[in-house]
């Protein structure tokens, strides 16, 4: 079975509610009318109600099947209000200035969250990614067990020319820009966590560089060294290797003759760039060139799932990202459990 299959049918299991932010997008509302249909999630979008629910009719989406939440609407714009009033008093914000924002499908979205009537949110088709994170940071918060906000990309390996099928994520390729040796330390260890979970494999872990085992030498490798020295003294049992060449990460046979030995070498499925500059270029090239199914930026770190969307995304992007967002929330809800 194909990684994303898996995804859709754990989504499928049990379905959370997922809350849309852009309604007046259409296509957020074709996504929202595949999202109920193939039984990924409940959908709520917001938008202003009648022009949402006559293009929702217009496009053959049942209006009854999506719930729709018109942050205009004085009731509803007053209860979320006061809880972000709640959340964002002692920064001084006033009760004027969070009915405001609370009237804001962005915010509106991110407070039903918060207050736990969704279990997640997904935007960006409209709103740019740092408006998106901001807004998630101020709302949403920084998880109990993590110390950053970073993101990735589910890069899925399925054509018919692709030697090595299955899926590997990509990361921070959307976030941190510049990370220093604690924080790709962070990354690493969260990428490989939320792949254990998605990809259900045990992750093997690559920190990507020009040198792979000390070939180069150069300054700029000091950050990778480190990062691996922490993340060995926190995740003792996690299989990463680094630095490490993406062909040494990903080809067996370069792995081999490069990195003997490393349980890493050729099967890594968490590659883990030095910044974001190589990571953005670098999912990049594997989507256009390599022809790459390239999912996210998915947030990770959040107390509450969260997702951002390129704003040139599909309705299959969306429709992908909200599925992880179900699967993020399941997984957010038997770890509470735990």
């Amino acid at each position: 079975m194909k990684v994303f299959d898996q995804i859709v049918d754990q989504a499928r299991l049990s379905p959370r509610h997922v809350v849309l932010m852009e309604g007046e997008d259409e296509r957020v509302l074709e996504a929202a009318g595949r999202i109920v249909d193939e039984g990924i999630a409940r959908v709520s979008v917001v938008g202003a109600a009648e022009p949402v629910r006559t293009r929702l009719a217009e496009l053959g989406v049942d209006p009854a099947k999506v719930n729709v939440v018109d942050p205009s609407d004085d009731a509803l714009a007053s209860r979320l209000g006061s809880r972000l009033l709640e959340l964002r008093k002692h920064k001084g914000m006033t009760a004027e200035e969070a009915e405001r924002l609370a009237r804001q499908p962005l915010y509106a979205s991110l407070l039903m969250v918060a207050g736990g009537e969704a279990d997640g949110c997904v935007g960006g088709a409209v709103h740019a990614t740092a408006d998106v994170v901001r807004a998630a940071l101020q709302v949403i918060g920084v998880a109990k067990d993590a110390e950053l906000v970073s993101s990735f990309f589910l890069m899925l390996l399925c054509e018919e020319f692709h030697q090595r099928k299955g899926g590997a994520l990509f990361a921070d390729c959307g976030l941190v820009v510049d990370p220093n040796a604690e924080q790709l330390a962070e990354i690493a260890i969260t990428t490989a966590a939320t792949a254990r979970r998605l990809l259900h494999e045990e992750p093997r872990v690559a920190m990507l560089s020009f040198s792979t085992r000390g070939s180069a030498s150069h300054p700029v490798l000091d950050k990778q060294a480190r990062a691996l020295e922490i993340i060995k003294e926190r995740a003792p049992d996690l299989a990463v290797e680094g630095e490490m060449q993406f062909d040494a990460a990903f080809v067996p046979d370069v792995g081999n003759k490069k990195a003997p030995g490393s349980a890493v070498a050729g099967t890594a499925n968490v590659l883990i760039f030095p910044d974001l500059e190589a990571g953005n270029i670098g999912y990049k090239i594997a989507e256009r060139i390599g022809r790459a199914g390239a999912i996210g930026p998915v947030l990770q770190g959040l107390a509450k799932p969260v997702n951002d969307l390129s704003r040139g995304c599909s309705v299959q992007d969306i429709v992908r990202v909200a599925a992880i967002t179900c699967v993020q929330a399941q997984q957010r809800t038997e770890v509470g459990a735990a």
